[in-house]
């Protein structure tokens, strides 16, 4: 026979009462709230547990807890930096995204692909594994049959050149590779090495 949820509650969520005072004390600005704190969030517990009880009770306290908290701030709107202990502990948003940043990202990231597709075939390709894929730089060169120092060379190259673009807003390279007049212009050591 299922234990009623007044025992339940009792057993699972009182008995951390003390680790959930002092960790609202320790997140929470003003200490006149706490008592306030606590009962809300064993009133949500209470709730939630009388639709489905929570595998892991104590962990759904205190996410119970800090999800208040985090409640409580948005309404606030504006909060001061000092308000809170601890910002991380309560995974607030602090700065949400706003259609104007999202554009500006998408802006961005396009301007990177343009770039990246500029470049020469073998930087590309060397600086998609070592970035990209994260692979490392030896087994970059075995797989490409080329020296770790040309590794070296190629993503310094595509750093440079995916900066050049981004500083001269696309405009150095329209017509052609980024790195194009460069490579033809090059010595035959250099292009022994990157080729």
């Amino acid at each position: 026979m299922d234990e009623t949820l007044d025992v339940w509650f009792a057993r699972e969520i009182l008995l951390h009462e003390d680790a959930l005072v002092c960790y609202l004390r320790r997140n929470w600005f003003n200490r006149d709230d706490i008592h306030d704190l606590r009962q809300e969030t064993y009133v949500r517990i209470y709730e939630a547990a009388g639709k489905l009880r929570p595998a892991t009770p104590k962990s759904f306290m205190f996410a119970t807890a800090r999800h208040l908290m985090t409640d409580r701030l948005r309404r606030a709107r504006i909060v001061s930096i000092d308000t809170v202990g601890d910002l991380d502990a309560l995974n607030v948003l602090v700065d949400e995204i706003s259609p104007e940043r999202r554009l500006d990202a998408r802006q961005v990231l396009k301007r990177l692909s343009e770039a990246f597709d500029c470049l020469p075939d073998r930087c590309r390709e060397v600086v998609w594994l070592r970035r990209v894929e994260e692979l490392p730089q030896k087994e970059v060169a075995a797989r490409l049959g080329i020296s770790e120092k040309t590794i070296e060379k190629q993503v310094a190259k595509g750093v440079r050149l995916i900066a050049e673009y981004f500083y001269a807003n696309g405009q150095a390279h329209r017509g052609g590779r980024p790195g194009a007049a460069e490579t033809e212009q090059g010595t035959g050591h250099d292009q022994q090495q990157t080729d």
